[in-house]
């Protein structure tokens, strides 16, 4: 059961690094991801109908540990901009997610910033610790939220989506990730 867990976290791992290689919104981006996210749940599962981690020993612990928290890093960011390119089917281009990129800079390494504290409160006993995370996000990004000198090749609408669905996606994720090591 361990060799299994950690062998499909490691895939989903190696899957993130690719899908963060490949064009962000693509179709191949896309079915990466998924292989990803069914790697991670197939993880889970495993854990969910064996014994979780609770008989595990301190290495293998410590080992996905850090896969998971490289996982829940890495691959939130692909899996993001995938729900978003999935959002966007459809839309004009003043009312896309990707387009309200524009506003809000500095996204994808916010992004990994978030994850890893969001992953790091929750593993360590601390689930506040996300709300504070998100605190400090939604006050930093209000004034580009709120502002009226957004370009005109995008609507408000859509850069408060792009944050709402962001910033959902990317704490669900990482959650996820930390759940795999508080299985017992």
């Amino acid at each position: 059961m361990t060799a299994a867990v950690l062998a499909l976290v490691a895939v989903g791992l190696l899957l993130a690094v690719a899908a963060f290689i490949l064009p962000a919104g693509s179709t191949v981006e896309i079915v990466v991801t998924g292989v990803m996210l069914a790697c991670l749940a197939a993880a889970g599962i495993i854990l969910l109908f064996g014994d979780g981690v609770a008989g595990w020993g301190e290495a293998w612990w410590n080992v996905l540990l850090l896969v998971s928290g490289g996982l829940a890093v890495t691959g939130g960011g692909p899996l993001t901009t995938s729900v978003l390119a999935l959002v966007d089917r459809g839309n004009t281009r003043s009312q896309s997610t990707q387009q309200a990129g524009e506003v809000l800079r500095g996204g994808a390494l916010i992004g990994a910033l978030e994850r890893g504290a969001v992953f790091g409160s929750i593993v360590a006993g601390w689930p506040e610790g996300v709300a504070i995370v998100l605190a400090i996000k939604g006050l930093a990004r209000y004034p580009e939220l709120r502002s009226p000198d957004q370009p005109a090749s995008v609507t408000p609408q859509a850069v408060a989506e792009r944050f709402i669905i962001g910033t959902f996606t990317s704490v669900l994720w990482s959650v996820t990730c930390a759940g795999l090591l508080l299985s017992h």
